[in-house]
């Protein structure tokens, strides 16, 4: 992960705080009515919701230390049906919130617990509720056209997530793939790093289940073989992996069957 690699670990738990702070005041002045932008179906009010069920969620999964996927059942059986107002929506947002900082705070990052990941730890949940929180934080500030800047370490670190984990892909029994075009070379301009990603088609069986997707195979660093090179800030690239809009120039350069596979893969809906 690059934030590991120049100035330490990102404090994470640092991030999931600051920009849910930020969420809640975007939107607490906002017409319940206004609509989200960068989520069309929702209004002020559902994204809000939105983020507090996701982090009500992840509390309830570290509070309870839930590892095993059959107690999901009962997690989520315990579900508050969403309140009808908007002071209503604060106080679980608030409530949901304060209690997801405090329990992540209080466990090692080694802690085990469940999660879709492959990485099944607290320092995990911990790492993706702060993505969480900042992509969300950015949906509110756009609906009441009220953009901040986004950290440069923490949006590298955002894009890592995006290509690893999101859109990337380790070979593993039952499943084959077939690059689908050359490499393509992701580069930050700010924050010091740059990812080689091969697009590929992936097939076979995996858990029982038939796969065909697209994703990446990712290396950090250039690749020779690169036939394209993407460029732009850490945080403008964030926000264009997550289809959010950037707010400087991403350029694209190179081999445009290459660029053209790289926007394939993103197409892909994220599991």
């Amino acid at each position: 992960m690059p934030s590991s690699r120049s100035g330490g670990p990102l404090p994470f738990l640092d991030h999931l705080a600051a920009d849910s702070a930020r969420f809640r005041e975007a939107l607490a002045s906002a017409p319940s009515s206004a609509r989200v932008p960068t989520c069309p179906d929702w209004d002020a009010d559902d994204l809000l919701w939105h983020l507090a069920e996701v982090q009500w969620f992840w509390g309830e999964i570290a509070e309870r230390g839930v590892t095993d996927p059959a107690d999901l059942d009962a997690l989520n059986a315990s579900r508050e049906e969403r309140p009808a107002d908007r002071a209503g929506l604060l106080a679980f947002f608030d409530r949901s919130s304060e209690r997801l900082h405090r329990t992540l705070a209080g466990l090692s990052p080694e802690t085990p617990l469940w999660m879709w990941a492959d990485d099944k730890t607290a320092g995990y949940i911990r790492r993706r509720q702060a993505h969480e929180a900042l992509i969300h934080r950015l949906d509110a500030e756009l609906t009441v056209g009220e953009r901040t800047p986004i950290d440069c370490r923490l949006a590298a670190d955002g894009v890592d997530e995006v290509l690893r984990i999101m859109r990337g892909y380790e070979p593993e029994p039952g499943l084959t793939h077939v690059p689908s075009a050359a490499p393509v070379t992701l580069v930050t301009v700010d924050a010091m790093h740059s990812w080689s990603l091969t697009p590929v088609r992936v097939t076979g069986t995996y858990e029982g289940r038939a796969i065909d997707l697209q994703r990446f195979l990712v290396t950090d660093g250039p690749d020779d073989r690169a036939a394209a090179e993407i460029c732009g800030s850490a945080a403008d690239l964030d926000c264009w992996l997550w289809n959010r809009p950037a707010e400087g120039e991403i350029t694209r350069e190179g081999d445009v069957a290459a660029l053209a596979a790289v926007d394939a893969v993103l197409s892909d809906s994220i599991d």
